[in-house]
């Protein structure tokens, strides 16, 4: 008999994405296939290991820990993480290699460095790679943290895909993590979510305007979103191997071969404590607007992506320090009446009444001060690096972030 779906917030799914360097140059290390293959035996995609999966990504050098299904609560989920994060890199010991966290290797060259996975399931990569040319930072160098959240049915999930949109804009208020590329200050504070919407530009419809149409039933999705990006796609994918949900790069995407919508405009902190924090919070404040605590369902769908992408892009640049001046959007988050306010003020209202409704806050709780009070960690590593970064400075730096992940610690420069 196949199992009843999970309801709305009745599972939950992370993913965290590692890159894999080396130990003393922190330079990328591509062997993510010979550390599946120590601990599986062989080059699978993906190594069950009770709760928790390791899996591969389209680069060689980024390795993905998740849940091995929906679990109930994100309680205990931060040291679970902290546990395989320390298997993992006793495994990588004897390949010369480490963990590195963060949305993005600060001085990668793509160009040169891109290594694809060579196995199972490697034409996908190469069907990638033949279309957009994955040899730039938005394909060879992103690591994030995604959340996935189920829906049972097509009410359900227009409500939370409603509420997702409107917190999509504000993601990297609390989790940017990427000020640097190859080297140097790029002027954003998130600069991975930045490169990862310009990289399908040659099929547009991939990524759209990475806040997702206002569309709230599976056939809407499908007609309006799905169906007009396969039938771009097809041009250069005519076999159809990418002819499927999971090649929709939005912000937000719907999996409804699983019945659960994921959330991809997280990056990576430095350890997974962090990420789950950000995730208890993200989550708190998806119930919260599902429930029509803050506003209606009516008044959430309302929202169109043209009037929610121009946030994103302030919260790309500038983060938590981001001015949100958009009256309707402060409304639906509980905010009537205000004026123009940080984007950090709204998360911490957020987690206000986050903090009232979810017993497990109290796991969440200092890893979110560190956030709100110190900045987001793009914001901690910019101040760490200065505004003119030598080499020797980015791996000290950088060697810290190491270690914090090592160690299950904040970065606090």
């Amino acid at each position: 008999m196949t199992p009843a779906p999970l309801r709305l917030f009745e599972g939950i799914g992370i993913e965290l994405e590692y890159m894999i360097v080396d130990p003393v140059s922190l330079d990328v290390r591509p062997v993510a296939d010979e550390l599946l293959k120590s601990v599986g035996g062989g080059y699978d995609l993906q190594v069950e290991l009770g709760p928790v999966a390791w899996s591969n990504e389209l680069a060689l050098h980024v390795i993905e820990m998740k849940c091995n299904g929906p679990v109930r609560s994100l309680s205990g989920l931060g040291p679970r993480f902290q546990e395989h994060v320390a298997r993992m890199s006793e495994l990588l010991r004897p390949l010369s290699a480490r963990l590195l966290s963060t949305a993005m290797h600060p001085w990668m060259d793509p160009e040169r460095e891109l290594k694809l996975w060579p196995h199972e399931n490697d034409f996908v990569y190469q069907a990638f790679d033949r279309i957009f040319d994955c040899r730039g930072h938005g394909w060879a160098n992103l690591q994030s943290m995604h959340i996935n959240l189920p829906f049972a049915n097509d009410d359900e999930f227009g409500r939370l895909h409603a509420a997702m949109r409107l917190l999509l804009p504000l993601l990297p208020a609390l989790a940017a993590s990427s000020p640097l590329v190859e080297g140097k200050l790029t002027g954003l504070l998130d600069t991975r979510v930045d490169v990862y919407r310009t990289n399908a530009r040659r099929v547009p419809s991939v990524t759209g305007l990475v806040i997702p149409e206002a569309v709230f039933t599976r056939a809407d999705y499908e007609q309006q979103l799905l169906g007009p990006m396969y039938d771009a796609l097809a041009v250069h994918d005519p076999e159809g191997v990418l002819r499927h949900e999971w090649a929709n790069a939005r912000g937000c995407i719907a999996r409804f071969e699983r019945d659960a919508i994921e959330i991809r405009l997280l990056d990576l902190q430095e350890h997974p404590r962090a990420d789950i924090a950000i995730a208890g919070l993200v989550v708190g404040a998806l119930k919260l607007l599902v429930r029509e605590s803050l506003s209606s369902y009516q008044a959430q769908r309302a929202f169109s992506a043209e009037q929610l992408a121009p946030l994103l892009h302030a919260t790309i640049r500038d983060a938590d320090e981001a001015m949100i001046e958009q009256p309707e959007l402060l409304e639906a988050l509980g905010l009537p009446g205000r004026g123009a306010m940080p984007a950090r003020a709204i998360w911490r209202h957020l987690a206000e009444h986050v903090s009232e409704v979810e017993p497990e806050f109290s796991e969440w709780r200092e890893p979110l001060r560190v956030i709100l009070e110190r900045g987001c960690l793009a914001r901690r590593i910019r101040e760490a690096v200065g505004s003119s970064p030598s080499t020797e400075r980015l791996l000290a730096v950088y060697q810290e972030i190491a270690a914090c992940l090592d160690r299950g610690i904040p970065f606090r420069p």
